[in-house]
């Protein structure tokens, strides 16, 4: 599953790996390029951070083990769930952007990426009746000496482990993900990230995220995606 360091390194990463570069987890490039041959996370195709032959761990369903790291601990995960953790083993390992949230401590780890509260929230409807042993995936696992992952408590329903999608989204992975205030300024891991990325990378961007819906920024933003919206609703009703 989405894994980080054991051990944290007190590095502060520089402002070109942020920017430009790849998180330094051990199984991504050094720097971001086209993987045109990818069987998922086919969103970061054009500029990747993982190589195609990674994805094939997630391309086939129920997907049991990824690396070291078991997803079926508490059973199979249900389709609908899957589909979202897929989405999160993504992004940390294949996105271009994942670096610009690089923990400051922790060079293979990312920190308060934000998250629309509307990907919490179906992130947590298509998990809840699922089950889990572990409140935080990062810490919480018993790990072997062969680096695999086992529950230390019993499994229980992701309902009774977290509140609710928000409570989920900034337990789950450490401090490595945040819901944000905005509803534009966030990612929900789609074609519609493209938008936000425009403005979540300003040098202004992480102050307007945090202050009122009404900024300039916030405005461009939404601006911008209801234009995308009716770009791709147009294109569906050409295609029909």
């Amino acid at each position: 599953m989405l894994r980080f360091a054991v051990t944290f390194l007190a590095v502060i990463a520089s402002s070109t790996c942020q920017k430009y570069g790849c998180l330094e987890g051990g199984t991504q490039k050094l720097q971001p390029s086209p993987e045109p041959s990818m069987q998922e996370c086919t969103l970061y195709s054009k500029s990747s951070c993982c190589y195609a032959d990674f994805t094939e761990q997630l391309a086939h369903s129920p997907v049991i083990k990824v690396s070291n790291s078991y997803w079926n601990r508490c059973g199979q995960l249900s389709k609908s769930c899957e589909d979202f953790t897929k989405k999160i083993e993504c992004f940390y390992q294949c996105s271009p952007h994942a670096a610009h949230w690089i923990h400051p401590n922790n060079t293979a780890a990312i920190r308060a990426v934000p998250l629309c509260q509307s990907f919490c929230d179906d992130w947590y409807e298509a998990c809840k009746d699922d089950s889990i042993c572990v409140r935080n995936w990062l810490t919480d696992w018993e790990w072997d000496e062969s680096g695999e992952n086992h529950c230390k408590n019993k499994c229980i329903p992701y309902r009774e482990m977290y509140t609710n999608g928000t409570d989920m989204c900034q337990i789950m992975w450490g401090e490595s993900f945040k819901v944000s205030k905005s509803s534009c300024l966030c990612l929900q891991m789609n074609k519609k990230d493209s938008t936000a990325i425009k403005y979540l990378l300003s040098e202004s961007s992480e102050e307007s995220s945090s202050s009122s819906s009404s900024s300039s920024e916030e405005h461009a933003c939404q601006k911008k995606l209801l234009k995308f919206e009716k770009l791709k609703k147009k294109e569906g009703e050409q295609t029909r």
